[in-house]
Formats: C-alpha cells, structure tokens, sequence
C-alpha cells in the first residue's frame, strides 16, 4: 500500500505500529526530541490553516468577525494542535479575515501531561485561553474552520466521553475541518471507525502517510517533520525523499493500490 506526490514520487505508507517504533528509534538512537517534531508538526498546520482560508486581505471586510476553532485532545496529536494555534496567534489572525483563535480542550488542562502540557503552557501564558466545554457547540458553529487534533495514530477502540462529543459535534457543525495526522476515529492502520469518526476536507499527516487514510475522506497532505531518512532505514523502508523545497506536499493514493 502506498501514495504518490504530484509528479508521481511514490511515498510508502505505514501501520500505527511502524509509525510508533520510528517515533521511538527518532528519539531514542537519532536524539530528536518529542517537542521538536511537535513544533514542526504545528507549524505546518499552522501554514495548511492558512493555505486554506486563502490570502490575507488589505481591508477589514465582514469575514473578520469569524473564528479558527482548534480541537485539541490530551496527547501528542493534541500537543500539535496547541501550537498549530500558538503558530497563528503568533501572525495575528486578525489580518487573515478572522478576529480570533479558539480551542476546545478534550480534558481539563490541569490533567495534561508531557508535551501537551509544556504546549498548553506556552500558549496560556500567550493569552490564549480554552473555551468552556460548554461553548463548544456555539463556538464550532460560528467557526469558519475546525482543527481537528483529537486522536492521532494511537487510537485504540471506538473514541468515548469527550472526545467523541466533540467529533460529533464537528460533524453536525463544522463549515470546514482540517484533521491532523488521522481524522479522529479512523484507525491508522486499517481504515476502520469502530465509532464515530470526523469528516475532514483536509488531512495533514505526518512524516509519512498512514496505511488506513486510503480509506479516509478529503484531501491528504504530508508534512515534514524533520526525522532524518536513516531512521526510516532502520526499519526496512527505503525511499526517495518527496518534500524538495517545501515542508509540505500534497499526496494521492498511488494508482492500483
């Protein structure tokens, strides 16, 4: 099973439990760390958010009144999301044709952990702020786009509690949905939503695409998030790299697969 770019580079697919031994052997013999393929990964959400609602625009307009909402759960996917919106609190939103950033937390902040809560961190003292759970459905309506950054590769079993309230609700919801990495609910591996599942017109996945988005809706984009190629070769996969000048790239199902 594999993708292809644009001019036909094939770009081979893993399972969740290759894209976990990778993270491991990246960190673990390569010395990379967790927070640094986290702010790579958050910044080029950041650039697929704003590559998505287009240009910025000289003269304030009618669209500044609407909202980026960032949904972001407790672990690394999380983590990404949180700084995606640091990435864009940073530019000033404002001037891309929206007056604010909101996020949407999945669990309390003072039950984050690791790199979740060192991004989480950042941004609070950034003067982003989450919005009440309760908020949630207002401010996913009024959004001009939702950032899903749920559940990642980890997923295990059908999403419950929060975060399948959430999902639901960018469902009923959502103008628009940019998922990172994996819509949340779908199982990297195999495809399968074992419960309810976003419907994303864009994915961002990262380092390399995950064997189930075959089976995902939308767009597909791959990001760069700087593991060397060597670590790849560590576990048999062997290919050309596709990224060029750029940080991101937008993918297809290869053909016959």
């Amino acid at each position: 099973m594999g993708f292809q770019t644009e001019a036909d580079v094939p770009v081979p697919a893993v399972t969740a439990a290759q894209m976990r031994e990778i993270d491991r052997i990246a960190v673990s013999d390569f010395g990379l760390t967790i927070l640094q393929m986290m702010e790579n990964a958050g910044r080029s959400l950041a650039l697929n958010v704003m590559d998505m609602l287009g240009a910025p625009t000289a003269s304030p307009g009618p669209d500044r009144t609407r909202e980026v909402v960032i949904l972001a759960g407790s672990g690394g996917n999380g983590g990404g999301g949180l700084c995606c919106a640091r990435h864009l609190h940073n530019r000033g939103f404002s001037v891309y044709r929206m007056s604010s950033i909101r996020v949407v937390l999945s669990k309390e902040p003072e039950t984050l952990t690791g790199a979740a809560q060192n991004q989480y961190h950042i941004l609070h003292a950034a003067g982003v702020h989450p919005v009440p759970l309760a908020q949630a459905a207002g401010v996913i309506r009024r959004a001009c786009l939702v950032v899903d950054a749920l559940i990642g590769y980890s997923l295990r079993g059908a999403p419950r509690g929060t975060v399948a309230e959430l999902i639901d609700l960018c469902n009923q919801h959502a103008a628009r949905v940019l998922s990172l990495d994996i819509p949340s609910g779908l199982d990297a591996t195999t495809g399968e939503t074992p419960g309810p599942v976003v419907r994303p017109e864009r994915t961002l996945t990262l380092a390399l695409p995950k064997t189930g988005l075959q089976r995902a809706p939308g767009d597909l984009y791959l990001a760069d998030i700087g593991i060397p190629m060597g670590v790849y070769q560590r576990i048999g996969i062997t290919f050309e790299p596709p990224f060029g000048r750029r940080y991101w790239i937008p993918l297809r199902v290869s053909k016959g697969a």
